[in-house]
């Protein structure tokens, strides 16, 4: 995919984000990488569902804004989430795409003290393995960065607790299909407590079958096959 075709792709997450109520207002960002120098970013400040591909902006691997500016983004800057975006592409070589959301549902679950550890959403095992819970860290800050820094490492989805999701893949498409399973699954979760709780879990014999199309499609993580099967023997 060429840059000019990346930024439409990314204009159009944003505008799905928006209609699937993932984002609101300004919120949320989303990130690209285009070589191994250089990344695509979406604007602060900018509704995401109104972005147009003209306005996203190229920076380095530091931050620094390295495009020449045009009449649509020249007043413009980074999302103030960049750290957190470039901290992932630091520790994964393999991620070229970055998508963080407020998904309302997911956030819900992290403030009501509910978790995404239950082995009840086969999709979820296979295509996600285990979506953890960090502690809250002030937004656009620092403590983000510093925060996902060794989770980004082993896992493929993350949510920040009162704050929102960071979905991250191989490519900004994939990124944002992996949104819609977090929100999605968490809608599940939700209905499943509403309706007195979980009474059986997948069975440990059922969750290694996941693993094993997890690991055939070349998503297992290190680590992640000793973690799943001790959350499937609770």
């Amino acid at each position: 995919m060429n840059e000019t075709e990346l930024r439409e792709q990314m204009c159009l997450i944003g505008q799905m984000m928006h209609q699937n109520g993932y984002i609101d207002g300004a919120s949320g960002n989303i990130s690209a990488r285009l070589d191994s120098e250089r990344i695509l970013t979406t604007p602060s400040g900018l509704a995401k569902g109104f972005m147009h591909p003209e306005q996203l902006i190229i920076v380095n691997q530091y931050g620094e804004r390295v495009d020449t500016p045009n009449e649509s983004n020249k007043k413009l800057r980074p999302t103030s989430e960049l750290p957190m975006h470039l901290e992932c592409y630091r520790q994964r070589s393999d991620i070229h795409g970055v998508v963080h959301a407020h998904p309302p549902t997911a956030i819900a679950l992290t403030i009501s003290g509910h978790s995404f550890s239950e082995c009840v959403l086969p999709e979820v095992v296979f295509t996600l393995g285990t979506i953890p819970i960090l502690p809250y860290a002030n937004p656009a800050s620092d403590e983000n960065q510093k925060l996902i820094r060794d989770i980004v490492k082993n896992h493929d989805a993350m949510m920040i607790a009162y704050h929102g999701s960071l979905t991250l893949a191989k490519s900004v498409w994939d990124a944002y299909l992996r949104l819609e399973t977090v929100e999605h699954s968490a809608k599940i979760i939700h209905m499943v407590h509403q309706l007195g709780g979980v009474k059986t879990q997948l069975s440990a014999e059922q969750v290694e079958k996941l693993i094993a199309t997890r690991e055939r499609l070349g998503l297992l993580r290190p680590h992640e096959r000793e973690q799943l099967m001790q959350l499937a023997s609770h």
